[in-house]
């Protein structure tokens, strides 16, 4: 279990790792599209002094020009294959996802509009060089890292993550504030002592998760064992229930509690995080805290802090503007906005499918 999750165990979903070292390669105040679940992957960032959609030609990508769907592309023993086969094809593979994209492209460009947002090539080329320094690598450097690690460009960087993040912090528009609480609560949380623990996550009901616990407590020095038979978490059964070390101020107020009350050897009661789930923990150990004087920190920690509320004003301000966003969604069948969704477009012809070609593309 990742040292996000330890603590909020009500959200166990696991995340894929970075292929490389360095990466998150989204630095950050980039995550926030991560949280957010904003995925940007044909986002337009025009070059210029204002890179705001044009209202008539936004969201368009072609190669080479405009493609008839008759155009060929490639021939097989004198045996053409068009252009339309080739799209059909990508569109039944990752129209749904690329759709997404763009509908999620649209609203925030569409909110750019409304509000008179715009966003210029230096402010894009000054972001990219702030993220590079967090990570003391040249400019140059760093996109070489973008195309070895993630196979994006630096057209494509600017395009899909750059420029929607920006726009996201504009709109958001508020100061972040840093209070003293804040400052306390991310010190405690990043420097203070942690639990050394294992967890047995049940799913179902509270009578399965007393059988549980009454299986645990019969035999405490069998809790891993234990865990490997029955918990419901994939990334700690495989590891006997082992998490990383619980720290206060991590997620789960419930967990925390818990955890902090338990002598080493202690088995925690059963604890409700919500959604049919129950942990069970045993305390393995305390770690000592990294450092009890925050003055030695202090910098580091407002610099984190402002980052983590500027993630969190970005990902409310999405989350806004897309719940009041009126969108229908052929291919999906769904509909937000009071909209109705329905299977057939506004051409009359079934999602996917063209003028050129509305039988399917395969032979």
């Amino acid at each position: 279990m990742s040292e996000r999750t330890h603590s909020d165990v009500a959200n166990t979903a696991p995340i894929k790792p970075a292929r490389g070292r360095y990466f998150p390669y989204i630095a950050g105040t980039i995550v926030t599209l991560v949280v957010a679940g904003v995925a940007f992957q044909l986002f337009r960032a025009e070059p210029g002094a204002a890179q705001t959609r044009d209202a008539a030609t936004a969201g368009t990508a072609r190669v080479g020009g405009a493609t008839p769907a008759d155009e060929i592309v490639a021939r097989v023993n004198n045996e053409p294959v068009s252009y339309e086969q080739v799209a059909r094809e990508c569109f039944e593979r990752y129209g749904a996802e690329v759709l997404d994209n763009i509908i999620n492209r649209r609203i925030i460009e569409q909110e750019c509009d409304r509000a008179g947002v715009q966003i210029t090539q230096a402010e894009i080329d000054q972001e990219v060089l702030n993220i590079a320094g967090k990570f003391n690598i040249d400019i140059a450097n760093w996109y070489a890292l973008l195309k070895s690690e993630r196979g994006i460009d630096k057209t494509q960087y600017h395009r899909d993550v750059i420029y929607p993040m920006i726009a996201l912090k504009k709109l958001a528009g508020k100061k972040i504030e840093v209070s003293d609480d804040d400052m306390r609560k991310a010190f405690v949380r990043d420097f203070g002592p942690r639990v050394e623990a294992r967890m047995i996550l049940v799913q179902g009901n509270i009578r399965q998760a007393n059988e549980v616990w009454q299986q645990a407590m019969a035999n405490p020095d069998d809790f891993g064992r234990l865990a490997r038979d029955v918990s419901a978490d994939p990334n700690t059964r495989p590891l006997g229930g082992v998490v990383p070390p619980i720290r206060r101020f991590g997620g789960n107020d419930k967990v925390e509690e818990e955890a902090f009350r338990l002598k080493v050897g202690e088995i925690s009661p059963v604890i409700d995080v919500g959604e049919s789930r129950y942990v069970v923990l045993k305390c393995e150990g305390h770690t000592k805290p990294i450092t009890t004087d925050i003055n030695e920190v202090r910098a580091q920690l407002h610099e984190q802090l402002i980052e983590e509320k500027t993630q969190e004003a970005v990902a409310k301000v999405f989350d806004t503007i897309k719940n009041r966003s009126s969108v229908v969604n052929y291919v999906s069948r769904t509909s937000t906005g009071g909209a109705q969704a329905t299977t057939v477009a506004p051409n009359g012809q079934a999602p996917g499918r063209t003028a050129a070609n509305p039988q399917t593309a395969t032979r």
